[in-house]
C-alpha cells in the first residue's frame, strides 16, 4: 500500500536523481569487480605459467599470491568507497528529500 507521502517522494525530482546516481554507481562498482574477478579466473585458465612465476630467484612464493591478495584488497577498498559515499552523499540526499516532503 502506498501512502500519499511515499507517492510524493517517488515523484520528487531529487529522489529520482538519487535513485539514478546510486544505481549507476552500484552498477559501475559491480562491473569493476566482475572484471577483476573474472580477469583473475581467465588468467588462471589461460596463463598459469605467469601466475606460477616466482617472486624472486630462489623464492617459492609465486606471483599468484600477491595478485590474489590484491584482488581481496581491491574488493575491500571498493566496498569502503561505496559505504563512504552512501553514508555521506546518499544519506544526506535522502534526509533532505524526507525533510522537504514531510513539510509539504
Amino acid at each position: 500500500m502506498t501512502t500519499p507521502l511515499s507517492l510524493r517522494i517517488m515523484s520528487n525530482d531529487e529522489y529520482q536523481s538519487l535513485v539514478r546516481e546510486r544505481s549507476a554507481f552500484g552498477w559501475w562498482s559491480t562491473l569493476l569487480l566482475c572484471i577483476v574477478y573474472y580477469g583473475f579466473i581467465m588468467l588462471i585458465a589461460f596463463n598459469k605459467p605467469f601466475l606460477a612465476t616466482p617472486l624472486g630467484e630462489g623464492m617459492t612464493t609465486s606471483l599468484g599470491i600477491p595478485v590474489g591478495f590484491g584482488i581481496i584488497l581491491f574488493s575491500i577498498i571498493t566496498t569502503g568507497i561505496y559505504v563512504h559515499r552512501a553514508n555521506t552523499k546518499y544519506d544526506a540526499m535522502t534526509r533532505n528529500i524526507l525533510e522537504k516532503e514531510a513539510k509539504a
